[in-house]
């Protein structure tokens, strides 16, 4: 078999490609050096960034100022301990192959558009099925987040939610605990694209059943309250935040799950903004409650609008949010500057005054006027005065 010289795609881009399908991302691979890289890039003038990833035999050069390429080095790993390996350059694209997770993820492309495929790749993309390079136990004891990659591609490739092979679960279920030794930040990268694809919750089942929940921040998953939402709202295109947010009892589950996986505070605020608040709510209109936490959040409101909408998809309230996405915002039209210059005292008295009178607003459906609003002051100046 001739070999490819340069180029391999990850399963983002020869798989995409073998499915005919967009390519989204290339990786690749050659048999240069990085310090022969280096001297390439440098002779065409091609900016080189992040070189952190050099000791690993990864360079990346930037194109045209705009998009970025990861170029790394064939390599065998020479000592593993389930995160980390030591790696050593080779020649040999096989043994390359070979240290993949995935078989999906062993294949290369050459210039010439052939495909080398040294353990059927090919064959299992075809039959959408994922499984390991060689002995799954191996794979996984190299490097404990493959459990995670197994779940992510599963989702990118397969046909069916549980046409899982029982063995491979079995190797998984006997190594999750590997996973405790693994950073939140790398595990949080793989389940959050497993949750953002296909079969997301019988996935997120799965790897619960093989044991995995204790080891990511969920040691006591409410496995109830995520069948109720996968049957309501799993139609809905689901946050990642809503499924884990069905696991968790409470907001001190929140905080647990947070400091295991890192979340961003974007994504630490939808779970906790979820769980407050996925219960049924009372108002004179059934939209008023979340119109109110939009009007009076204290974060901002374009992520507390997310956050609502997203609480809505989680109780399947379908009419409710169609109804919201139609809600324009309405704008308060009282400030601190014109309590001030209509006698209300500055100090502790602001805050108070301006929630009442906001919630007067919003209890008359935003239809008063600044003109209103000011009128009402004198009254409300005095119930604060005397409570």
């Amino acid at each position: 078999m001739a070999r490819p010289t340069i180029l391999q795609y990850s399963l983002a881009g020869l798989g995409d490609l073998l499915l005919r399908q967009q390519a989204k991302d290339l990786d690749f691979a050659t048999v240069a050096t990085p310090e022969q890289m280096k001297e390439m890039f440098t002779a065409e003038n091609v900016r080189m960034i992040n070189m952190s990833g050099e000791k690993h035999g990864t360079i990346t050069p930037r194109i045209n100022d705009k998009e970025n390429f990861e170029v790394t080095t064939l390599r065998i790993d020479m000592v593993t301990d389930g995160r980390h390996a030591e790696v050593e350059f080779t020649k040999d694209w096989k043994l390359d192959a070979n240290r993949r997770d995935l078989t999906i993820n062993s294949m290369f492309l050459g210039f010439d558009g052939t495909v080398y495929d040294y353990f059927f790749g090919y064959e299992d993309l075809q039959n959408r099925r994922v499984a390991f390079v060689g002995d799954a136990d191996v794979r996984i004891k190299e490097d404990y987040l493959r459990i995670m990659r197994y779940f992510r591609f599963y989702g990118r490739i397969a046909e069916k939610a549980n046409n899982h092979d029982q063995n491979t679960l079995d190797v998984i279920k006997a190594n999750v605990d590997g996973l405790q030794n693994v950073s939140g930040e790398r595990i949080w990268m793989e389940l959050k694209k497993t949750l953002q694809g296909n079969f997301a919750g019988d996935l997120l089942k799965t790897m619960l059943n093989v044991g995995i929940g204790q080891y990511i921040g969920i040691p006591n998953p409410v496995l109830k309250e995520l069948d109720v939402l996968l049957n309501r709202s799993q139609h809905l295109d689901l946050h990642p935040m809503s499924y884990l947010a069905a696991l968790l009892e409470n907001i001190d589950d929140v905080t647990v799950l947070h400091a295991r996986l890192k979340f961003s505070s974007y994504e630490r605020d939808m779970a906790y903004f979820i769980v407050e608040h996925r219960g049924e709510k009372e108002g004179a209109r059934p939209l008023l409650p979340y119109e109110k936490l939009v009007l009076n959040t204290k974060i901002k409101q374009k992520d507390a609008v997310d956050y609502v909408r997203e609480v809505l998809k989680y109780r399947g309230s379908e009419k409710l949010l169609q109804q919201f996405n139609s809600w324009d915002i309405p704008r308060f039209p009282i400030n601190g500057k014109i309590l001030k210059d209509h006698g209300v005292p500055p100090g502790k008295m602001y805050g108070p005054i301006i929630n009442r009178i906001k919630d007067i607003w919003i209890d008359n459906e935003y239809k008063q006027s600044t003109a209103d609003l000011v009128k009402l002051l004198p009254g409300i100046i005095d119930e604060h005065k005397q409570k």
